[in-house]
């Protein structure tokens, strides 16, 4: 069985660029996102370690840790390292695993041999603070990832963690959010005094405050 939604995430230890970590002593009592990198030096990546890197203060303000794997040895990573910054123009500035024996890549079903078993696959894990899965993402090796979709994700999640509420396809901070079919009228009026608008029973559109 492979990794599921809401199940813990699984712990580990490892070398990382920014010393050597036991998984769940580093998330601690944050968000993270862990994400997978096929393997060092190759171009999708390195836009998207650059990205993640000028995004950071995004995924800080949200309480929110990152970090990247990839296969490669940690000798490996340095020399990457140098050049994300040079080619991207932001130094990466969260730690990057160190898997040579693709210990974690295993643990987190990250190798995919009918993809190319070398290799890890393009994977994205979103862990809130009580350490579950709650979003991993597959890409494949070819496609980069939209780190402004996992940005909106997490706010999402930390939303509907907060307040009794879904969000709506393509919906956005600041955007209505919906009222689960579960609460009924009275409770939703109790959470919600501010009313909301009721396309159908089971659509109910609120502001969110």
């Amino acid at each position: 069985m492979g990794i599921q939604l809401g199940q813990i995430a699984p712990d580990f230890e490892a070398d990382t660029t920014l010393g050597r970590i036991k998984f769940h002593d580093w998330l601690g009592s944050s968000w993270a996102v862990l994400f997978s990198h096929p393997k060092d030096f190759t171009p999708v990546c390195t836009t998207e370690l650059g990205e993640t890197a000028r995004l950071k203060p995004e995924f800080d303000k949200r309480g929110v840790k990152v970090i990247g794997l990839s296969v490669d040895p940690l000798s490996s990573h340095a020399g990457w390292e140098a050049d994300i910054a040079e080619t991207q123009g932001h130094a990466v500035n969260f730690p990057m695993i160190a898997d040579p024996d693709r210990v974690v890549s295993k643990l987190y079903d990250m190798v995919h041999p009918e993809a190319d078993p070398s290799i890890t696959v393009r994977t994205v894990f979103v862990i809130d603070p009580n350490k579950k899965i709650r979003l991993f993402l597959v890409y494949p090796p070819s496609t980069g990832r939209n780190f402004d979709e996992i940005l909106r994700v997490i706010d999402s999640l930390q939303l509907t963690d907060s307040k009794k509420l879904a969000t709506p396809v393509n919906w956005r901070p600041g955007d209505r959010a919906i009222i689960p079919p579960s609460i009924p009228d009275a409770q939703a009026k109790e959470l919600f005094p501010q009313g909301w608008e009721a396309k159908k029973p089971y659509l109910r559109y609120v502001e969110v405050k």
